[in-house]
């Protein structure tokens, strides 16, 4: 048998071909993040690889617009855009396709985009993203949701030195307002301090006419960084009320990330001011130990959908899954919806019980969502049935006693209560569905 010709067949610089081996390891680091997100209750939807640039364009800044892949569609006449990041995209699908459903909306997605890099900087143009988006609840426990599910997805994958970096765009946004320095001027400011320059941002500041104090918070930005401690360090250098209220959010999310048991996992950074500019205030990113770039990063985006004609509080993050199979390349154990369980509604003022129990289900492998949002009984009810969860877990009431809760079957409303003690055996949803069909 001859040898075949050997064709010459070269890639563009800047994209892979990803033969099986890999290819399964990316599906390995897929189906785990996958599996985080459908058991904390957010559901898929699929965006189109094409759009129509003009459309793609409202929901991103200019650093995206930049960096977008364009062409002509012969068809229409019209320019076509290849997606350079997903989150505008799930914005214009909830804005204009979604408004019939009840908030809030999980959503998840697994995904491609192109962007354009400088060829000399050897990045790839080709990111694989598998995010969330959690549109609908302007709410510290919000925030707090998104980072503890980071956690989680790096946890079982099987990361132990990790940490997630939190910043507050809203806390520098607030002394660049109070200071009033000129836009070429912030912009030196800005790429100074997200390069951690102190001597540069020193030597900015001393060139332009600003008061003491607005130099003094200025110039502090490169050094707030560290534990939650950083947060008093940065209450005594920036007064204003913008910035006082941004480092308030940050403790609230804080005090949640506590009773998820995070909290070793977390770093603060408030002169971490590299957000996309569709990010409007928390942002936060994951960086796991021997690798220089971050292997998820997202944050809030209050105003991205009204650039679709809905106005609604939003966050969300996506992983960059290329980054972590980088840092699990060596690993040997990396190889090649529908129903969710439950809806737990939660009755009593404090949430700590609800969250840990919360998290007890889930690692029985029942997915669990929490209904933030304050609102009766029926109303929750119906907001499962048209999600499509099973089950609702009651908490608190007088439905039922103190060491008792009451789950009701969504498809029926019936319910039956149940020993707190009893929650989280694995045979619980098979056990609740017999009796309650024998009622």
């Amino acid at each position: 048998m001859t040898n075949p010709i050997t064709i010459e067949a070269p890639l563009p610089k800047g994209v892979t071909d990803f033969l099986p081996e890999k290819a399964g390891k990316i599906g390995y680091i897929e189906a785990k993040i996958r599996r985080v997100f459908e058991l904390w209750g957010f559901r898929r939807i699929i965006p189109p690889l094409l759009e129509f640039q003009d459309v793609m364009a409202l929901g991103l800044g200019e650093e995206l617009k930049e960096k977008t892949f364009r062409f002509d569609d012969r068809h229409t006449g019209r320019l076509l855009a290849i997606p350079p990041d997903i989150t505008p995209q799930v914005a214009r699908m909830v804005a204009t396709r979604m408004q019939g459903y009840p908030l809030p909306h999980r959503l998840c997605y697994n995904g491609r985009v192109l962007r354009h890099a400088e060829l000399q900087s050897g990045r790839s143009r080709e990111i694989f993203q598998a995010g969330v988006e959690l549109i609908g609840l302007d709410s510290p426990e919000a925030d707090a949701e998104m980072i503890a599910m980071a956690v989680e997805v790096l946890q079982g994958l099987g990361f132990d030195d990790f940490k997630i970096d939190i910043g507050q765009l809203e806390f520098f946004r607030g002394i660049m307002a109070t200071a009033g320095l000129t836009a070429s001027a912030g912009r030196g400011l800005q790429q100074a301090i997200s390069k951690k320059d102190v001597s540069a941002v020193r030597e900015l500041l001393d060139a332009e006419p600003l008061d003491d104090r607005s130099k003094e918070a200025l110039a502090a930005l490169p050094r707030l960084f560290g534990g939650r401690d950083v947060l008093d360090a940065a209450a005594r250098v920036a007064t204003n009320d913008r910035s006082l209220q941004a480092l308030d959010n940050v403790s609230q999310v804080l005090d949640i990330l506590a009773i998820h048991g995070v909290t070793e996992y977390l770093t603060i950074d408030l002169g971490e001011i590299r957000g996309l500019d569709y990010h409007t205030g928390l942002t936060f990113e994951g960086f796991v130990a021997g690798l220089g770039e971050a292997v998820c990063s997202g944050g809030r985006y209050d105003t991205l959908t009204a650039n679709y004609g809905m106005s609604a509080p939003a966050t969300g993050f996506a992983f960059n899954i290329l980054s972590i199979l980088n840092a699990l390349e060596r690993r040997p154990d990396v190889q090649a919806s529908t129903n969710r369980d439950f809806l737990l509604f939660n009755l009593k003022e404090d949430r700590r019980e609800a969250l840990e129990i919360a998290q007890a289900l889930r690692s029985k492998g029942f997915s669990t969502a929490r209904d933030i949002i304050r609102r009766g009984f029926e109303d929750s009810l119906a907001y499962a049935r048209r999600m499509n969860i099973l089950r609702m877990l009651v908490l608190g009431g007088d439905a039922c006693a103190e060491d008792e809760v009451l789950i009701v079957r969504v498809a029926d409303g019936k319910g039956l209560k149940l020993k707190k003690s009893d929650l989280f055996r694995t045979e619980l949803a098979l056990d609740f569905d017999q009796e309650s069909s024998k009622s």
